[in-house]
């Protein structure tokens, strides 16, 4: 055994036996919304997970939300966050200024800089621009129907994913999708089918800048053009676990009002890619209040006066799981523009991992937070930057 495999081994005990998790809870979710850059804070929130040995065992996302879940669920413990670095350090390496004077005004300029740079010249490890634009590109071409290549990106994934440990199902993994054709929003899952590269590729193929993804005889495009928020296919599980989800959005719903015509582009973007989480939670818990109500009415029916089928559904509602949503959201900063989703430099990178590390960091000291709503208490939404419940 050499020294590597031996630290590796080292690290993979001790992190497992600091792993916890809160009193009746069964399951640790991590939720990653679609975001293209600010990704890199999702991986930040991953850091202070791993730090604390709250280890998520399922794992669901959208575009750039499916390739950090790829590389969570794809690694062991001991190597995820080793190879969530080496994904953003790679796609991130192009240098665009080698010094940047402080200021709001130079970091704008910097910034729009680095997008042009990635809209010119593609991001290593990521996607390459083809030769040939779509548009004097004869129909049926390959080079038709995106601005770039993700060839990239699929030797990239084999080479920082193992997908024979996502498809062990050790960690239950899903990503989203929509089918060209038919415009139908799918998750692939891991305990439905073999999960490929191609199908994390699928989740984040964002038209018209990325080629569809071809699975079968299907093509598929991101998730994230019908919802960019995968929380609901956790919540449309019937397994009856409690949950405790890390729901992490890298748009906000909420914002102020555009004083430009870029604040208008940002804010546009951030109400489109939102998808209207909040709408959704709400929604899931006035369902699971009205299962609670009507378990509550049938139970005090006496049996031999319930059918047959209303019998099966007060036993069907005895036992409906509590949940707990920690909603993350990245907060932009005054010099970030329309444009922060492509621009990949290594500073914003930078910045964007520890604003989620250190937003995590803070969440998880609010152990009550971490708590399981109450046996029969059904689902608690916590919004974590307002700090307070809703």
């Amino acid at each position: 055994m050499d020294a590597r495999t031996s630290d590796t081994l080292d690290r993979g005990v001790a992190i497992a036996a600091r792993q916890w998790r809160p009193e009746r809870c069964d399951r640790v979710a991590l939720v990653l919304q679609g975001g293209g850059a600010l990704g890199a804070y999702q991986a930040g929130v991953y850091e202070a997970l791993h730090e604390a040995g709250l280890e998520p065992d399922w794992l669901c996302g959208v575009s750039i939300g499916a390739i950090n879940s790829a590389i969570i669920a794809g690694n062991p413990p001991e190597r995820r966050l080793e190879n969530l670095k080496a994904f953003w350090n790679r796609i991130t390496s192009r240098k665009v200024w080698h010094y940047t004077p402080d200021g709001d005004v130079y970091r704008k300029a910097r910034n729009l800089t680095s997008s042009m740079m990635t809209a010119t010249l593609g991001q290593p490890g990521f996607f390459t621009p083809h030769q040939v634009t779509p548009w004097f590109s004869p129909a049926g071409a390959q080079t038709a129907t995106s601005y770039y290549d993700t060839s990239p990106l699929r030797q990239t994934l084999l080479e920082l994913v193992d997908f024979d440990l996502i498809n062990a199902r050790k960690v239950h993994f899903a990503v989203g999708a929509v089918n060209v054709l038919t415009g139908n929003f799918l998750y692939f899952d891991n305990v439905k089918e073999v999960i490929e590269p191609e199908h994390v590729m699928a989740s984040g193929a964002l038209p018209p800048a990325l080629p569809m993804v071809r699975i079968g005889t299907d093509h598929f495009w991101d998730g994230g053009i019908v919802s960019n928020t995968p929380l609901q296919h956790l919540l449309d599980q019937d397994d009856r676990l409690n949950s405790l989800v890390f729901q992490v959005d890298l748009f906000s719903a909420r914002g102020v009002l555009p004083r430009d015509i870029q604040e208008v582009m940002a804010r546009h973007k951030d109400i489109v890619y939102s998808s209207r989480t909040r709408y959704n939670t709400d929604v899931y818990r006035r369902m699971n209040d009205l299962k609670t109500s009507l378990y509550q009415a049938l139970a005090k029916v006496p049996e031999e006066l319930l059918t047959e089928q209303e019998r099966a559904t007060r036993d069907h509602l005895a036992d409906l799981p509590e949940i707990a949503i920690l909603q993350l959201i990245y907060q932009q900063t005054a010099y970030e523009g329309h444009a922060k989703d492509y621009e990949f430099s290594a500073t914003s990178m930078r910045e964007h991992w520890q604003s989620g590390l250190d937003d995590t960091r803070r969440t998880l000291k609010r152990r009550d937070w971490l708590e399981m709503p109450p046996q029969g208490g059904g689902v608690v939404i916590r919004d974590v930057h307002r700090e307070r419940d809703y």
